[in-house]
């Protein structure tokens, strides 16, 4: 288990979200989805957000916690209700409207 220390915020508040990303290894979609996880949080969620990547290669036992079927895999944590997204995280707006993030930073929606 290990948590980035670029996207950890200290001081967290009510409004941060506590998201999770697991992972394999090092595969092409696990390594796509920590970047587009990263770049996602960086606009959207800045100074708001705890990220922890599980590699399920090194830790297998932590999948069966969020009910985890499929990688990469990212729940969102906080705040409730969880929501989960599997892939590489690639379609940005697939992603911000599945975690609910649109509405809470006051962007319009369509």
């Amino acid at each position: 288990m290990e948590t980035s220390p670029a996207s950890t915020t200290e001081g967290m508040d009510k409004n941060c979200w506590e998201l999770r990303l697991y992972i394999a290894g090092q595969t092409p979609k696990s390594v796509a989805a920590l970047a587009n996880l990263k770049k996602y949080c960086v606009q959207h969620l800045q100074g708001r957000y705890k990220l922890e990547v599980i590699d399920l290669l090194i830790n297998p036992q932590l999948a069966e916690g969020d009910q985890i079927l499929a990688i990469p895999t990212l729940v969102r944590k906080v705040p409730v209700p969880i929501r989960k997204i599997i892939g590489d995280l690639s379609n940005e707006e697939r992603v911000l409207v599945g975690l609910d993030i649109r509405a809470v930073v006051g962007i319009a929606t369509h």
